[in-house]
């Protein structure tokens, strides 16, 4: 099954070293816009795999992010683990986010998803993972260890996860300005995830 999930994108989009920024957990109305406006210093255009009870409580963030230039995935409902969830309980939370956000690509919260659950998403949507973590939502983590990890991680390709949300903040604000700058001079574009449909 996880080679049906989706890892990595392209490693070069018109001969340029690519990459796919990604964000969980939001919207959040002032976590998420300070994100827009850091990356729309460096038109840098990011997937972000949002949470419905977010979206609910925040629809005009979504508005926003779309307006940006941003994409939008499933991040399902409220945020389940796929491993102690039943697979008709988390469908449930992936179908009621699905229709706040008609994405094209789920994230599962945790990186956590049963065969069964992943087989019927998958007929739906992509389902997609990452291959490099900003650890930004651990706090024990200070910004300068998410940071470094980040750089010796990051190569063409890489799906990066961040976290727009309130745990994540401390570190993401601080981290997100510098990585940015960072892959302008090592010449990365940063790509939305491609789709199949």
């Amino acid at each position: 099954m996880a080679s049906q999930l989706t890892w990595s994108g392209p490693q070069f989009v018109d001969s340029q070293p690519s990459l796919y920024l990604t964000f969980d957990d939001g919207p959040h109305p002032v976590i998420t816009r300070q994100v827009i406006e850091i990356l729309g210093r460096f038109e840098a255009p990011a997937t972000f795999f949002c949470v419905g009870e977010n979206i609910e409580k925040h629809p005009e963030i979504l508005e926003v992010l779309v307006e940006n230039g941003h994409a939008i995935g499933n991040h399902s409902y409220a945020h389940e683990s796929g491993w102690s969830t039943s697979r008709y309980a988390y469908l449930k939370s992936f179908l009621k986010c699905q229709t706040l956000t008609q994405a094209k690509w789920f994230r599962p919260p945790y990186g956590r998803i049963t065969r069964p659950q992943a087989e019927v998403i998958l007929a739906e949507t992509e389902v997609v993972m990452w291959d490099v973590l900003s650890a930004d939502f651990d706090v024990k983590k200070t910004p300068e260890d998410c940071l470094e990890q980040l750089l010796v991680n990051t190569r063409p390709g890489a799906i990066v996860v961040f976290h727009d949300s309130v745990r994540a903040a401390p570190r993401l604000l601080n981290i997100l300005e510098p990585y940015l700058r960072w892959l302008r001079d090592e010449g990365y574009a940063c790509k939305l995830l491609p789709s199949r449909t």
